[in-house]
């Protein structure tokens, strides 16, 4: 059986290593799914949507109108503190890629139930783009 659920935020970021545009400090309109899959509980449930929300919703929160920025960018992360800015650092460029690999990290250590067996996350960073990933548990 599997639920999913999505969430929005939304989040600047930048990747320093880029030869295009996305070298600039930009922003996207987030969407992330994410999928539970396991067995059922004995009530029929793989997992309340209330407790999916509770696991994910802090995460999000976190990052809502955040700049997601690379341990070793440092320039922006001297900007974004001198002007008192939010932002989360994180050791690896702030790809679609790596966030979804941040998203499964987060929740998998949320305290899921133990009939859940698999994560799946899909972060879409455009309407037309996204990354997705898995992890058996």
């Amino acid at each position: 059986m599997k639920i999913a659920k999505e969430f929005r935020w939304e989040m600047g970021h930048r990747l320093s290593f880029h030869k295009g545009k996305c070298v600039n400090l930009h922003g996207h309109s987030y969407k992330l799914l994410v999928e539970f899959e396991g067995s059922l509980d004995e009530n029929g449930m793989l997992m309340d949507y209330y407790d999916v929300k509770t696991a994910v919703a802090p995460i999000i929160e976190k990052l809502d109108h955040a700049f997601m920025v690379h341990e070793k960018d440092t320039e922006v992360i001297n900007a974004l503190s001198s002007i008192n800015s939010n932002f989360v650092t994180v050791p690896y460029q702030p790809t679609a890629e790596n966030i979804c690999h941040y998203f499964l990290d987060k929740i998998k250590g949320a305290g899921l139930p133990g009939n859940i067996k698999s994560i799946k996350v899909k972060v879409f960073e455009t309407e037309t783009t996204y990354a997705e990933d898995e992890i058996k548990l």
